[in-house]
Order: structure tokens, then C-alpha cells, then sequence
């Protein structure tokens, strides 16, 4: 495919301009999952008394709820409208904050107060599973599929840059107040976050076709897949990351996931236009690359900065893996169940994460905090070869997707 590198990418301003309340609306809904990436893992080692394998339980809890609810959450933004998804996730994650409170009432019985840990994380993961496939529904009304890397780039970035802020401010309240402020900001700020949707003009959904989900899993299985293996290496950091600093005597933990975040913002603010123009495989290819590369050095590193600098290069490579397979989903899709193709497209990373992080958690266990690393990277060096079959793989156009779908 022949690019015109001089042309500028002129729909960039109206897209964006389009797309601000959305952004707005997902940075503050995600403080809550930024404020406890930090602060889970020390909760539930220290405070609870549970082995790692409770640890990677627990984070991946809330994945694997996502998992089961996306298409759930998929047909609700198609059938039902963007907006009202986004309110249901706000409400839902504040239920998930009320679940956070109820288990500190039973810290001195560990197995019940994780038992309900990990029913609040599961309703957060459905929480998320509608703001997020309400938020790139709603986007995909606004600025049409033309723009889908952009959208998914800017609104990737609206989460990440809640986990940079989150982090470190989690990490002080959990110091400051324990984990009841943490909980405590999970019920109030979704709830919060609500006037800043209320007022939106609501967009009526697409004439709905209900095609079969077997037939839509079958359009984004390969990019999913794709998106599953790479996204082991970025469960690898949010999970185990603040054990490891722990482990070696390393301060300052929270730094891990601010310098991952703030590189996955350069990647997606710098470079969030190229899927849309050069193609979503060709990206994902190299930064798949990328992301592997930074996974490594934090396997090797005998010192923290060689650990941050590792946890920065795989958020820049990390940053446009969603994008660049989500672009060749989105291809592949009907315009009328792009919610549900979405939904679809993004179950593959819960389920990543919601059996990763166990896996990971053994692989901790039995082989110590730095073997996860070298598995991670093993793994996220396995999707290139995804992206490079759907190199090779010419995409249908919309005509031709419709009548499939329909048939």
C-alpha cells in the first residue's frame, strides 16, 4: 500500500475536538483502576497475608469479568446506545467501591475479606467492559470507522494517563489513609464522573443487526489473538511489578507504572495516526517488537532504572499493539454490530489477563518474580507472527462485510 508521507493527517483537529468529552469522561472513570494498580498487590501480600498466586487472582478477577461481559456489553451500546453503556459502567463501578468497603470488615479472616475483594473486582470488570465499549461506540458514532486507530489511540490515552496519576496518588492515600481511601474513591468518583455524561446529547444506535456471535468471533479471532499475547507483558508490570521492587529492596514502585504510562502516551500521541494510514498490522508487528524488548530488560535488570527503563520501553511498544490490531478488527466487522465486534476484539485481552495473571502468579511462585518476566517476553515475542499472517491477509470491504453478516 503506497502512503503519502507528506500529506498531514488534516481530520486530526475535528476528530479529536469530537472526541474530548469522551476522553474527559474515560480519564476520570479509570482513576479508580489507577489509584489500586499499586496498592492491590501490597493489600492483599501484606495486609491479608496471601501468597502471589491469590495476587495475580485478584488483579486478574476484574479481566476476567470483562471477559464474560463484553459481549454482553457489545450488544447493550448497539442496541441500547453508547451513552446509556457509559452510564451503566459508572454505576456499576460504583457498586464495585461499596464491595471494597465491605471487605475491610473482614481483614482479621482473610479468606472471606478476599473473597469479597475479588467479587468487587469482578464487578469492576464489568464496570469497565461497558465504559469502555460505550466509550469506542460512542467514538465510532461521532468521527466514523475512517478513524477508528484514532480513537482507540485517544481514548487508550485518556486511560493511561489515569493510571500515571493514579498510581502515585493511590499509592499516597493507601500510605496515608489504608486501603478504605482507595476503596473509597472507587464508589465516589465514577459517581462523580456522572454529571459529565448526563448532559450529553445521547446518539441514536445503527438499525441493529443481530449477527451470529460464532460469526463475529470469527472476524477478529487473529487480531484478538494478536492482542491477547502481547497483552501478557502489560499484566506482567501492573501486576507483579511493585512485588519485584519490593523483593530487591527497590523504592518508589509506583514509578514503574508512571514511567509505563507516560511512554504509552508518547507512543499513542506521537504515533496514534499510523494505523489508520500504513496499517494496523505493519504497527502492531514493530511494536510487538518493542514491548518484547522492554519486558527483557526488566527480566535482566540487576538495578531499578534499568527496571523502569524496561517498564517505559514496553509501555511505548505496548502503547500501539491495541490500535494497530484493533484497526484490522474493526476491517472485518459489519458497520451495524460494531459495538459487539468491538466487545468481541477486547474479550481477548480480559481473557489474557484474567488466566495470565494466575499463571503468572505460579510461575512466581515456583521460579521467583523475575522468571515472570522471561515468560512474559517468550510470549508477547509470539505475536508477531499474528501480525505478520494478517499482513498477508487482505480485509473484506463494507459492502462485502454486510451481505456476510446478513446472510
Amino acid at each position: 500500500m503506497s502512503v503519502n508521507s507528506s500529506q498531514p493527517p488534516a481530520a486530526a483537529p475535528p476528530v479529536v475536538a469530537a472526541l474530548l468529552p469522551i476522553i474527559a469522561v474515560v480519564f476520570i472513570a479509570f482513576l479508580v483502576i489507577g489509584l489500586a494498580l499499586p496498592v492491590l498487590p501490597l493489600h492483599v501480600h501484606q495486609d491479608l497475608g496471601l501468597g502471589t498466586f491469590v495476587v495475580g487472582l485478584v488483579a486478574g478477577a476484574q479481566f476476567a469479568a470483562s471477559l464474560l461481559s463484553r459481549f454482553w456489553a457489545g450488544n447493550y451500546a448497539d442496541s441500547r446506545g453508547a451513552k446509556r453503556a457509559l452510564v451503566t459502567g459508572l454505576l456499576v463501578a460504583a457498586v464495585a467501591g461499596l464491595l471494597y468497603l465491605l471487605s475491610l470488615r473482614f481483614v482479621s479472616e482473610p479468606e472471606t475479606s478476599v473473597t469479597i475483594l475479588l467479587l468487587g473486582r469482578a464487578v469492576l470488570g464489568v464496570a469497565e467492559s461497558f465504559i469502555v465499549t460505550g466509550a469506542f461506540t460512542w467514538g465510532l458514532s461521532l468521527v466514523g470507522p475512517q478513524n477508528t486507530g484514532k480513537i482507540m489511540a485517544w481514548v487508550g490515552t485518556a486511560m493511561y494517563a489515569a493510571f500515571a496519576i493514579g498510581a502515585p496518588a493511590g499509592t499516597s492515600l493507601y500510605a496515608a489513609h489504608g486501603f478504605a481511601a482507595i476503596a473509597l474513591a472507587t464508589t465516589l468518583i465514577p459517581l462523580a464522573t456522572l454529571l459529565l455524561v448526563a448532559p450529553r446529547r445521547p446518539l441514536a444506535p445503527l438499525p441493529h443487526v443481530r449477527p451470529a456471535v460464532t460469526r463475529v468471533i470469527g472476524s477478529v479471532w487473529v487480531p484478538g489473538l494478536g492482542l491477547a499475547l502481547s497483552s501478557v507483558g502489560f499484566g506482567a508490570i501492573t501486576t507483579f511489578i511493585v512485588l519485584l521492587f519490593a523483593q530487591h529492596g527497590w523504592g518508589k514502585a509506583w514509578l514503574a507504572f508512571t514511567v509505563l504510562s507516560i511512554a504509552f502516551m508518547a507512543g499513542r500521541l506521537t504515533f496514534g495516526h499510523l494505523p489508520d494510514r500504513i496499517g494496523g498490522a505493519r504497527v502492531a508487528l514493530v511494536c510487538v517488537l518493542i514491548e518484547a524488548a522492554g519486558q527483557a530488560l526488566i527480566w535482566l535488570a540487576p538495578w531499578s532504572t534499568l527496571a523502569l527503563l524496561g517498564a517505559a520501553v514496553t509501555g511505548f511498544g505496548y502503547s500501539l499493539v491495541y490500535p494497530g490490531f484493533g484497526v484490522e478488527a474493526v476491517r472485518h466487522a459489519p458497520p451495524q454490530s460494531r459495538g459487539l465486534a468491538m466487545g468481541a476484539y477486547t474479550a481477548f485481552l480480559d481473557l489474557a489477563l484474567g488466566f495470565a495473571n494466575p499463571a503468572l502468579g505460579l510461575v512466581a511462585s515456583g521460579a521467583g518474580l523475575g522468571a515472570v518476566y522471561l515468560v512474559s517476553t517468550l510470549v508477547v515475542l509470539c505475536a508477531a507472527a499474528i501480525a505478520l499472517r494478517l499482513l498477508n491477509t487482505p480485509s473484506l470491504d463494507m459492502a462485502t462485510r454486510s451481505q456476510h453478516y446478513e446472510q
